[in-house]
C-alpha cells in the first residue's frame, strides 16, 4: 500500500461549490435561445460589465489591437503557432482517405471531412490565455474547417489585444469579444448576429464547462473538461526542487487544481514538500496556487517504480511529468494520461504554452477513455459504398436477405431480395404479389 506524506482534503472549501452552476447555466442558455442578441447583451453586462453595439471586432479593430501588442510578443505568438501548426499538419497527414475493392466490383471508401463551422472559446478571466487560440483555432484550420468563429472575454473592461492577435494569426474568420456561458450559448444556439456553429472547442471556467455539457448533442464538443491537473512521477534520482516548481507551476491555474507527486523515495517526497513552501513564499500567483496546493496537493510514496506507475495510471492525470533516470520507460509502463512529459528537460508548462502539442486535454480520469483535442476532433470520418458488379450485387442481396431475416428485419431482407431477383433471377413470392405487372428494374 502506498503511503501519503500529504493527502488532498476530502471536502475542499471551494466557494463555487455552493453555487447552482447548472441552474444558472440552464437559465442563460434558455434566455439566449429565446431572446438572442438582447439576452447576450444582458448577460455580458451582468457578468462582465461589458457592452458594445457589436461584440464582433471589425478588421480595423483587429489591426488596432495587433498594433498595440509588443513586437516580441507578436514574434513569440508566431513561433509558437508554427510549432503547433507543424505538429497538427503531421497529425492531419496521418489520417488517410482510402478506397478499396473488397471483392470484384464492390468498392468501399473512407473520407475525412472537416466540420463546417466551429466555435472556439479562448478563456481570459484570470489570465489572457493566448495559447488556447493556437490550440483551438489553428488546429481547426489545419483540419480544413472553412469557418472558425472565436470568442474571448474582455479583461478589466478592455479588448485583450494580445489574445486578439493570437486569434487573428491562428486564422479565426470572426472574432468576438464576448465571454462566459453567454458566448458558448450564442455560438451553439445562434442569434440574429452570430451564426450557429456545429462544434464547440476550448477550455473555460465551471460555467463554460457546464454550458458545453448542457449543449452537447445540439452541437459537438471537444471534451468535458474540469480543472487542470498535474502529476509528477519521480524516482530517487529526481531533483525535489524541480518537482516542487513544476507542481506549483500548474497549481496557479486556479484554486481547484490537483497537483500530485508519486515517488518511490520518501526523501524526494519530504524535500519536495519543503521546497513547495519556499516556492510559494515568493510566487506572485501564490494566493491562487497555495489554495490549490492546500486542498488538492498530494505526495504519495510508492514501494517501487512499478507501483508508482500503477498509481499514476489509476489517477489518469491530464499532464504526467516523468522525472526519472529512464523517462521513456513510462511509454511502456503507462497507458492512462492526457499527455506525457519525459525527463527533466521537458516540463508541463512547455505543453501548455509553446512546444506544439495540444494543451486541451482530458481531466477527471477521462484519459482512461479519450485523448485530447487534435486535428481528428475537427474531422468526421465518413464512408461510402458502390457496387458496380451486378453479380456481386445479387450475391450481396442473398446474404442481406439471410442476415436480415435472422434479425427479423423483413423490410431489410426484401431490399436484398430485390437485387438477387434483378441480377441472379431469384424468385420471391412477395415480389410477384406486389409489383403489379411492372417489369422488374424498369425505369
Amino acid at each position: 500500500m502506498p503511503a501519503y506524506l500529504k493527502k488532498a482534503k476530502e471536502t475542499p472549501a471551494i466557494a463555487a461549490a455552493t453555487i447552482d452552476v447548472a441552474g444558472i447555466v440552464k437559465g442563460v442558455i434558455n434566455s439566449i435561445r429565446e431572446n438572442g442578441d438582447a439576452a447576450v447583451l444582458q448577460y455580458s453586462n451582468q457578468f462582465d460589465s461589458w457592452s458594445r453595439d457589436s461584440f464582433k471586432l471589425s478588421p480595423e479593430e483587429i489591426q488596432e489591437a495587433i498594433a498595440q501588442v509588443p513586437e516580441q510578443t507578436i514574434k513569440d505568438i508566431k513561433e509558437v503557432q508554427q510549432n503547433v501548426r507543424t505538429f497538427a499538419e503531421a497529425q492531419r497527414q496521418s489520417l488517410k482517405d482510402f478506397e478499396l475493392e473488397i471483392q470484384p466490383g464492390v468498392f468501399l471508401g473512407q473520407k475525412n471531412l472537416p466540420i463546417n463551422r466551429v466555435g472556439a472559446y479562448i478563456p481570459g478571466g484570470r489570465y489572457p490565455l493566448l495559447a488556447s487560440a493556437h490550440m483551438t483555432i489553428l488546429t481547426a484550420k489545419v483540419a480544413g474547417v472553412p469557418q472558425v468563429i472565436a470568442c474571448t472575454p474582455p479583461i478589466a473592461g478592455k479588448i485583450p489585444n494580445a489574445t486578439v492577435a493570437a486569434m487573428h494569426f491562428a486564422g479565426a474568420d470572426e472574432i468576438y469579444v464576448l465571454g462566459g456561458v453567454q458566448a458558448i450559448a450564442a455560438m451553439a444556439c445562434g442569434t440574429e448576429t452570430i451564426k450557429k456553429v456545429d462544434f464547440l472547442a476550448g477550455p473555460g471556467n465551471a460555467f463554460v464547462a457546464e454550458g458545453k455539457r448542457q449543449l452537447f448533442g445540439e452541437v459537438g464538443i471537444d471534451l468535458f473538461a474540469g480543472p487542470t491537473e498535474i502529476l509528477v512521477v519521480a524516482d530517487e534520482h529526481a531533483d525535489p526542487y524541480t518537482c516542487a516548481v513544476d507542481l506549483i507551476s500548474q497549481a496557479e491555474h486556479g484554486p481547484d487544481t490537483p497537483a500530485i507527486l508519486v515517488t518511490n523515495s520518501r526523501k524526494v517526497g519530504e524535500e519536495t514538500l519543503k521546497f513547495v513552501d519556499k516556492v510559494l513564499e515568493i510566487l506572485p500567483t501564490a494566493p491562487v496556487a497555495s489554495v490549490s496546493w492546500a486542498s488538492f496537493g498530494e505526495v504519495i510514496i510508492a514501494k517501487d517504480m512499478d507501483e508508482a506507475y500503477q498509481i499514476a495510471d489509476d489517477i489518469a492525470s491530464e499532464h504526467v511529468e516523468i522525472l526519472t533516470d529512464n523517462p521513456r520507460e513510462a511509454l511502456k509502463k503507462m497507458t492512462n494520461y492526457g499527455a506525457l512529459f519525459l525527463g527533466e528537460n521537458t516540463c508541463v508548462s512547455y505543453g501548455d504554452k509553446c512546444i506544439g502539442t495540444n494543451h486541451v486535454l482530458p481531466t477527471r480520469k477521462a484519459a482512461k477513455y479519450t485523448g485530447g483535442l487534435w486535428v481528428g476532433k475537427y474531422l468526421r470520418t465518413t464512408t461510402y459504398q458502390e457496387v458496380r458488379n451486378p453479380q456481386a450485387s445479387g450475391e450481396l442481396g442473398q446474404l442481406c436477405g439471410r442476415a436480415s431475416r435472422a434479425e427479423l428485419f423483413e423490410g431489410h431482407a426484401r431490399s436484398g431480395d430485390l437485387r438477387a431477383a434483378l441480377h441472379l433471377k431469384d424468385k420471391y413470392d412477395w415480389i410477384d404479389k406486389s409489383r403489379d405487372g411492372v417489369e422488374l428494374g424498369a425505369r
